[in-house]
């Protein structure tokens, strides 16, 4: 299996986020993950780490909103150009880049000062944006275009798979907002290009709601959308992810929302899994990208779930069944020790 990485996503690393209650810690999307997944994939004979291509702007500029992008693009050096007083000053000095207010949304108006756009385009403050974070972020959604175009070109008589070890992760970034350590929507980007070649149905396996890939699909009906996570009622993203949410205009009914309770286990969660697989075959796609995150797994600290490495197993041979060319993305996991290895369990069933 090809795995599509490269080491530019360490420019990405802030040094700190705020937590729920204000309390300031370091970032927990941080590139130790990518170091346990590669120590973990080093040890697989199957698998072949390559660089990723470049595919430009224009399959991004595809999904998300141009202005958006030049935001992210300008943001940091506008900051550091950005007259500034003893307090603006103090937090330059810890090289990150966070708005204080956010858009409710409600009336929605772009603002014209550098830190009215960003609190109208970052959805957080986990989405700190540092020197190297546009370059990071391009640099993973081309490493989710490269698994894309791998299996949509593939000769190989059985499905093709690929993996695109991105960072930063990108499902929760909508078509015009950063959020949830996301900035470019990988999977939707890859899922987008794919869908001029064919329908596409996105699988989303992470702990939290894929809020950015339902934005952004939420009125299309030739990509399948299913996000399975914990219920947002008490859970990040909190204001999306329900089950009542399910397609508007022509993609009505063609998004599905998998909301579990906290403690979901290995039963409980390949219940959910087996449903939203039926709706797959049911969907015949040309092509699967699954946003795979591994904060589903038991002892994850930003997850409540209780799936284990026999579980991930289960999940990769369940989703590998359907013999579906399939690009799989990464998304979040932050118990880093097991990182590698549970990533590792799912990817060797699709080898």
């Amino acid at each position: 299996m090809k795995i599509f990485y490269s080491d530019v996503h360490r420019k990405h690393y802030p040094p700190f986020e705020v937590f729920d209650g204000g309390k300031r810690v370091p970032y927990l999307e941080n590139p130790d993950r990518m170091d346990q997944i590669l120590n973990a994939l080093k040890k697989a004979d199957w698998a072949e780490l390559t660089a990723p291509l470049d595919f430009g702007l224009d399959p991004i500029y595809a999904v998300h909103d141009r202005d958006y992008m030049i935001f992210l693009a300008s943001a940091w050096n506008e900051w550091l150009d950005a007259p500034r007083d003893p307090e603006v000053a103090a937090s330059l000095e810890q090289n990150v880049f966070l708005p204080a207010t956010f858009a409710l949304r409600r009336m929605p108006r772009v603002p014209g000062t550098l830190l009215g756009k960003a609190g109208y385009y970052m959805m957080d403050l986990s989405a700190c944006i540092v020197a190297g974070t546009y370059e990071a972020a391009l640099t993973s959604s081309n490493c989710a275009l490269s698994a894309a175009e791998l299996i949509s070109s593939s000769t190989v008589n059985l499905p093709p798979s690929a993996f695109a070890l991105c960072r930063p992760p990108g499902h929760h970034a909508g078509k015009d907002y950063a959020g949830g350590y996301c900035f470019i929507n990988n999977a939707s980007v890859a899922a987008n290009w794919l869908s001029a070649k064919g329908k596409v149905a996105i699988l989303d396996i992470d702990y939290h709601a894929g809020n950015g890939t339902q934005d952004i699909f939420y009125k299309r009906n030739d990509v399948l959308t299913i996000s399975l996570h914990g219920d947002p009622d008490f859970e990040y993203p909190h204001f999306i992810g329900y089950a009542d949410e399910t397609g508007a205009d022509a993609g009505l009914g063609f998004h599905k929302n998998f909301p579990l309770p906290k403690g979901t286990g290995d039963d409980g969660y390949l219940s959910a899994l087996d449903e939203a697989l039926n709706m797959i075959k049911n969907f015949a796609p040309n092509y699967l990208v699954v946003s795979a995150g591994m904060d589903t797994f038991d002892g994850d600290p930003l997850g409540t779930f209780r799936v284990t490495q026999n579980g991930f197993s289960e999940i990769g041979k369940r989703i590998a069944a359907l013999h579906i060319p399939t690009a799989i993305i990464m998304e979040g996991g932050y118990a880093n020790e097991a990182l590698g290895t549970n990533i590792v369990t799912l990817l060797e069933n699709f080898k």
